[in-house]
C-alpha cells in the first residue's frame, strides 16, 4: 500500500523468483503445499500499522476483563465439559480487512477473531523464503513488537510447551489429509512435539495416553488445533474420542477447546470500536420488534463457529434469514468493503491480515507477534477461493518499523 515500494517490488518481479520462492517453501516436505502461495506480500506503513495495533488491543483489553468470562459462558455448547479451562487462553488471532475508509482512504475492519491457533510455524517459514527469494526493503518486517525469526520461534516454542517440562502432543483429526499439515510438520519438527490423530488417543483410568512406535506416553499438555465444526462432521468414532478429553484428569491446553467458543464471532456484538463494524447476533435480532425495518442489503450472515468463510451468507432476504433454524448460531455483521489496494500485474488486489496475539506472562498482556495475510481478487477472502487467478491467495504483510 506503500506507492513506491509496491512499484518497485513490481517492477523487480521475475516468474523465476517466484518459482524459486516455491522452492524454498516446499523443499522441506515431501508434497507440494495445498493452498495457492500468492506472488507477493504486502507492505503497510506505520499509520496503518498503528490503527491495527489500536484495534488489536481494544479487543485484547476486552478479552482481559475480569467480567469476560461471565458474558461468555452461554457461548459454550451444552455438553461440553472439559475440565481444565484457565481464564484466558495463550493465543489469540483477529483478522482485519484492510477496508475502504471515508473520502478514499483505507482502514482495518475487523472481520473475526479466534481463540485458537493458526499457521504460526508456517508463517516463520514464509518469512525466511520470502527474504531470500526477493529483495525485501529495509526497515519492513512481518514481526511486531520488536520480535524477529528467532525471538518469534522461542515464544512460540515456550507458549506450545510451557515451562514445566510437561509430555506435550500436537492434537488434529486425521492430521496428515489437513490443507495445514505442513504447519503441523514444521511444528513438530522445530519444537519437538509430536502429532497425534484424535484417534490414537485413550484412556488409562483418568490418565490420557498414546503409542508410538509400541512406546506408551501419558498426555500431559495438548497444543489443540482440532476445530469443532470440522469435528462435528466427522465419523462417530471420532465424536466418542473427543468425549474421552472429557474424562480425562491433569491436562494443560494450548487453547482449551472452550476458547475456541468464548472468542468467536460470538463477542463481536460487545465490541464497540471505529475498527469494528456492528454486528448483532441473528438470534437476539430475530427477535427484536424493529427486525422488519433492517436493511439487510448492508449486512452478511455469518456462521458463529466457522473458518475460512464457510457457510457465509453474502445476498441476504428476509426469507433467507428467516429460514435459518439455529439463529443462536449465527450472526448478523454490517458489511466491509475491501479496499482493491495492492496494485499488481494482473490488476489491484485486496488483503486480509491475521494478526497473532500470544501471552506474554511477564508483561501480563497479549502481544502481537507476527502476522499472516491473504490476497484475494473475488468476493470471498481465502486460500480456498479464486484460486486460479494469479497474484492472490497465502502471504504475509510487512511492517513499516
Amino acid at each position: 500500500m506503500i506507492q513506491a515500494i509496491r512499484a518497485a517490488f513490481n517492477a523487480q518481479f521475475t516468474i523465476e523468483k517466484y518459482k524459486h520462492y516455491l522452492s524454498i517453501l516446499n523443499a522441506p516436505f515431501q508434497d507440494n503445499i495445498p493452498f495457492r502461495i500468492a506472488e507477493t506480500p504486502v507492505f503497510i506503513d506505520q499509520h496503518f500499522k498503528d490503527q491495527l495495533l489500536n484495534a488489536g488491543d481494544y479487543i485484547c483489553d476486552f478479552i482481559t476483563d475480569p467480567n469476560f468470562s461471565a458474558k461468555t459462558t452461554l457461548a459454550i455448547p451444552q455438553g461440553m465439559d472439559i475440565p481444565g479451562e484457565k481464564a484466558l487462553p495463550e493465543c489469540i488471532v483477529i483478522d482485519f480487512a484492510i477496508a475502504e475508509g471515508p473520502g478514499g482512504t483505507i482502514q482495518p475492519q475487523l472481520i473475526e477473531l479466534q481463540g485458537f491457533p493458526s499457521l504460526f510455524a508456517f508463517e516463520l517459514l514464509q518469512a525466511q523464503a520470502l527474504e531470500l527469494a526477493y529483495d525485501i526493503p529495509k526497515g519492513f518486517s512481518p514481526f511486531l513488537n520488536g520480535y524477529n525469526q528467532a525471538s518469534y520461534l522461542e515464544f512460540f516454542r515456550t507458549m506450545v510447551l510451557g515451562d514445566q517440562g510437561k509430555h506435550t502432543i500436537l492434537l488434529e483429526i486425521q492430521p496428515y489429509e489437513q490443507k495445514t499439515r505442513h504447519d503441523l510438520l514444521l511444528t513438530e519438527a522445530w519444537l519437538n512435539v509430536p502429532i497425534v490423530c484424535l484417534s490414537e488417543i485413550y484412556l488409562k483410568g483418568k490418565t490420557l495416553c498414546y503409542q508410538k512406535n509400541d512406546v506408551e506416553y501419558t498426555i500431559e499438555r495438548i497444543y489443540n488445533r482440532v476445530v469443532y465444526d470440522e469435528l462435528m462432521q466427522q465419523a462417530p468414532n471420532f465424536l466418542a474420542q473427543f468425549k474421552l478429553l472429557e474424562q480425562a484428569e491433569n491436562i494443560e491446553w494450548v487453547n482449551h477447546p472452550n476458547h475456541f467458543f468464548r472468542i468467536s464471532k460470538y463477542i463481536l456484538p460487545l465490541l464497540k470500536h471505529p475498527a469494528i463494524p456492528e454486528a448483532h447476533l441473528l438470534f437476539d435480532w430475530k427477535n427484536n420488534q424493529a427486525a422488519d425495518k433492517f436493511d439487510l442489503a448492508n449486512y452478511i450472515c455469518k456462521p458463529l463457529f466457522s473458518f475460512g468463510g464457510h457457510g457465509v451468507m453474502l445476498d441476504l432476504t428476509s426469507n433467507s434469514i428467516h429460514a435459518i433454524i439455529d439463529p443462536e448460531n449465527w450472526i448478523l455483521q454490517k458489511k466491509v468493503t475491501y479496499a482493491a489496494a495492492i496494485e499488481t500485474p494482473s490488476g489491484p488486489s485486496k488483503a486480509e491480515i491475521r494478526l497473532f496475539y500470544f501471552w506474554d506472562s511477564t508483561m501480563n498482556r497479549y502481544v502481537a507477534t507476527n502476522n499472516l495475510t491473504r490476497i484475494s481478487k473475488g468476493p470471498m477472502i481465502g486460500v480456498s477461493y479464486n484460486d486460479t487467478a494469479t497474484w492472490i491467495g497465502g502471504s504475509m504483510s510487512y511492517f513499516e518499523q
